[in-house]
């Protein structure tokens, strides 16, 4: 028996209690419920609770188990989802006001998915407006459980913030310029982006379709690997979803990190960082180490002009996403959305092409890079979680360089899997986070690199203080 409260407690450990019939779904699922009735009115990370369809969906699974119909590990386990994942007869928004009617008739692949595994959807999570930067003034910002002036991570903040108070067990983020890493690593929590395309995104309301990952966020390596087995595979509903096989996602545990290669660049990882964001990669990196992983120095480029052409390609396919309902409906969105999608509206298609080979540019560039490692280490982000005010989050867009973006935004660009994870907390008692970037398709080996780092230092067992 762990000693770690039910609701802090990993899929793993929860799943193998509802295995063996030591607790049962409708209790868990209860007891998360309760818990996100306590809590949620400060927290806000839920959108739209699910109570009914979670305890329906609760006692089908109980029964079920009980009669030797096991599904697997996340049967019976309580999860959530962003709020841009279509689910049948459940109001998905997308974090806009255009789209607060909308019901779905079906559910997108990845809900079908976790359904088909037999896991408990207790709802839907909130969001930034579009899966962008600022929140629609309609609707709540997500608080960050370390502390409610902190930025808890922009798009996939109601995922980062309900996976790290004990809100669910895991959740559904997506990723188009790093709003996946960012939620985990402002709130504390795991989270695997996915090689572009091993998750289908049918269903799936989109900011930009080439840049647009769906992944797990969770509490530990292992659990997101649990999650990401149920949820990849070809979907002949998404065209764009890769048609690989899915391996055994968590074929890798226990086999250490002998031999892995990881690359390390000092500048990329040190220039213009928090200096403790830093040295928690480089202690990272040393780490594994001393535990036979071998350290190939690497020359990453600049990755500014990357950033600046990211700008021009999300926005512009932001606005082609948005068309039905922009400009024709524009006051309906807040001023940070609407502002982004004036911005994507403005570009010419030379101006677009042209961001685009800055993008291929930059996919060549890495991929020389990874050329004789196996994965690429670095922080999560640029700083911990920043203070931040409600009208900051509402407010209209500024300027931006994108210099946030130089962890996230080119592993969007090239579509590669990576793996961020909770590296200590700072001197402010802040989380820290550290990265693993893959060759494409290397899941596993991530979550293997994950799980190796977790048992040697514990940092993902801390909740929220």
């Amino acid at each position: 028996m762990t000693d770690t409260p039910l609701h802090y407690q990993t899929i793993t450990e929860v799943a193998e209690r509802i295995r063996s019939r030591e607790i049962s779904p409708v209790e868990l699922t209860e007891a998360q419920l309760n818990r996100i009735a306590a809590l949620d009115g400060e927290l806000k990370s839920y959108a739209t609770v699910m109570a009914e369809q979670a305890m329906a969906a609760a006692r089908a699974a109980e029964a079920e188990i009980a009669s030797r119909r096991y599904r697997g590990t996340l049967h019976g386990v309580p999860i959530a989802v962003k709020d841009l994942c279509f689910t049948t007869g459940v109001v998905t928004m997308g974090g806009t006001q255009v789209l607060r009617d909308l019901v779905p008739d079906f559910d997108s692949t990845v809900v079908r998915r976790l359904n088909d595994a037999g896991a408990v959807i207790l709802g839907k999570l909130n969001l930034t407006e579009g899966a962008m930067a600022g929140y629609n003034p309609a609707f709540d910002i997500p608080i960050n459980p370390w502390g409610a002036d902190r930025w808890a991570g922009a798009s996939s903040s109601g995922s980062g913030v309900a996976t790290a108070a004990g809100l669910c067990y895991g959740s559904l983020g997506s990723d188009t310029g790093g709003s996946i890493r960012f939620p985990a690593a402002a709130c504390g929590t795991v989270g695997i982006k996915p090689t572009w395309g091993r998750v289908s995104r049918h269903g799936v309301l989109a900011l930009a379709e080439s840049l647009d990952h769906v992944g797990p966020m969770t509490r530990s390596a292992a659990d997101a690997g649990i999650m990401l087995q149920a949820l990849a595979g070809h979907d002949p509903n998404d065209p764009t979803s890769l048609r690989s096989p899915v391996p055994a996602m968590l074929s890798g545990l226990g086999r250490g990190v002998e031999g892995i290669r990881i690359g390390v660049d000092e500048r990329y990882i040190g220039d213009d960082v928090d200096d403790g964001m830093a040295e928690a990669a480089m202690a990272g990196a040393r780490l594994l180490e001393s535990m036979g992983a071998q350290l190939v120095t690497v020359e990453m480029p600049d990755t500014l002009p990357f950033s600046r052409a990211w700008g021009v390609l999300c926005s512009a396919e932001a606005a082609a996403a948005h068309r039905d309902t922009y400009p024709s409906r524009a006051d309906e969105y807040g001023p940070w959305f609407r502002g982004w999608l004036e911005k994507g509206s403005g570009y010419s298609a030379a101006e677009f092409a042209a961001a685009n080979q800055v993008r291929l540019a930059c996919n060549g560039t890495l991929a020389g890079v990874f050329e004789d490692i196996d994965v690429l280490v670095c922080p999560s982000m640029t700083t911990p979680p920043g203070r931040v005010t409600p009208e900051e989050l509402y407010g209209p867009m500024g300027d931006d360089e994108w210099t946030w973006g130089r962890f996230t935004i080119p592993y969007d660009f090239n579509g590669a899997p990576t793996i961020s994870l909770p590296a200590g907390l700072n001197s402010e008692g802040l989380p820290m986070s550290i990265q693993f970037v893959g060759q494409h398709l290397s899941e596993p080996l991530l979550v293997q690199i994950g799980d190796a780092y977790e048992k040697a230092t514990e940092h993902n067992l801390r909740p929220p203080v």
